[in-house]
């Protein structure tokens, strides 16, 4: 599976932006995908997942300011951030999940929360 993040940039605190992840495949094959950050100096870090029944996670940091969903018809995982804090700067992973186990991961699009 390949996976193409894009919609990363700069924006101001408090601000929003929407990345976008393609893939390659129908997501309807896939058993889950979702969204992970990685900072300078830190690890990887789960942001949100959906399953595919649509079931969201996130981690306590976003809830309830980034939002991810899934259009099938795209192939392609959103995830909705809003109210950007300085914090929320990383760069940002686009991961897939297979029925079988398989994990495969997109380039990344950095965001930047700066003013």
């Amino acid at each position: 599976v390949q996976l193409q993040a894009s919609g990363g940039g700069l924006v101001q605190p408090g601000g929003s932006l929407r990345l976008s992840c393609a893939a390659s495949r129908p997501i309807f094959r896939l058993s889950a995908m979702g969204w992970y950050q990685q900072a300078p100096g830190n690890e990887r870090e789960l942001v949100a997942t959906i399953s595919d029944r649509g079931g969201a996670n996130y981690a306590d940091s976003v809830n309830g300011r980034f939002t991810i969903s899934r259009d099938s018809a795209k192939n392609t995982v959103y995830l909705q951030m809003n109210n950007l804090k300085p914090e929320d700067t990383a760069v940002y992973y686009c991961q897939a999940t297979t029925y079988t186990r398989q994990i495969y991961w997109g380039q990344g699009t950095e965001v930047t929360v700066s003013s």
